[in-house]
């Protein structure tokens, strides 16, 4: 009996280890509204799925984990643009058995002139050294002339709302609560996005058209009517597309802005991910 006794207390006390954790780096470029700066405002979006982390016992029933997370933006010379290091901590568990854990996510907009540049975002466990994850995105910047252009697609796991909010989770009036990694996992039946449309022509009506599509040949899509972009400022382009019985894999999808004589004006692609399996992890919103 005080054997098994010892062997229970040694559990109770060791720490909840897990897999090399996980690091979903989403990368946006949107415009920059201060004109004078010839460049682009970059939102780098990091999210750890806290089932990869190494949880620490507190106190009885108390299990804490952290993750230092190092931000990195590199010029083409290597020398770096901006760099950060954040400890994030997810919410104490009491039971590390569960099969969902809390991700945790961390929100930077940095302001960036044209130019070519790597993304870098490396992931340490803070309580398994041994633990760690570095992940590698390439970035172009480059300022679009006098035409219509959209920025890059955000995919979101629930519809913007609006929000008077001023913070790195918030955009357009909008607050977007992202879906990380762009993906949508089980008991997802849609999609939702936000961009942001810039420089388009005044006095018309535009078409905007949405497509997910695969290389299999699955596909959704819809359209809809943008009476009148906003002059002298970003058009925020807000939807939802659903899923349908598209399958799980790997689809691209596509946004189309076209005039009033359905000409092509400017179009925006992103990949997301379908897993009618798995749950996707959740991202923060504040």
């Amino acid at each position: 009996m005080r054997l098994l006794l010892s062997f229970f207390l040694v559990l109770l006390t060791a720490t909840v280890q897990a897999a090399a954790p996980q690091l979903l780096l989403d990368v946006a470029q949107f415009r920059n509204e201060d004109r004078v700066v010839k460049g682009s405002v970059v939102e780098l979006y990091a999210t750890v799925p806290g089932t990869g982390l190494t949880y620490l016992r507190r106190a009885p029933k108390t299990f804490q984990a952290a993750a230092v997370l190092t931000l990195e933006i590199l010029k083409a010379d290597g020398k770096p643009a901006y760099q950060e290091t954040v400890t994030l901590k997810p919410p104490v568990l009491s039971d590390t058995t569960a099969a969902i854990k809390n991700p945790i996510s961390f929100q930077k907009r940095v302001a960036l002139p044209d130019g070519q540049y790597t993304v870098r975002a490396r992931l340490r466990d803070q309580y398994k050294a041994s633990n760690a994850t570095t992940v590698d995105q390439s970035l172009t910047l480059k300022s679009d002339g006098k035409a219509a252009y959209l920025s890059d697609i955000v995919l979101l796991a629930r519809p913007a709302a609006k929000s008077g909010a001023q913070d790195n989770f918030a955009r357009g009036g909008l607050r977007l609560s992202r879906a990380p990694g762009g993906y949508y996992g089980r008991g997802t039946a849609q999609i939702f996005f936000y961009a942001e449309l810039y420089q388009a022509p005044a006095g018309q009506p535009l078409k905007v058209r949405y497509r997910i599509a695969s290389d299999e040949g699955g596909a959704a899509e819809a359209e809809t009517t943008l009476e009148q972009a906003a002059q002298g400022k970003p058009t925020t382009i807000v939807g939802e597309l659903p899923l349908g019985p598209l399958p799980s894999g790997q689809y691209v999808f596509t946004i189309e802005i076209r005039d009033a004589k359905n000409q092509l004006l400017t179009t925006q692609s992103t990949v997301l991910t379908r897993d009618m399996e798995e749950y996707a992890p959740a991202g923060a919103t504040n």
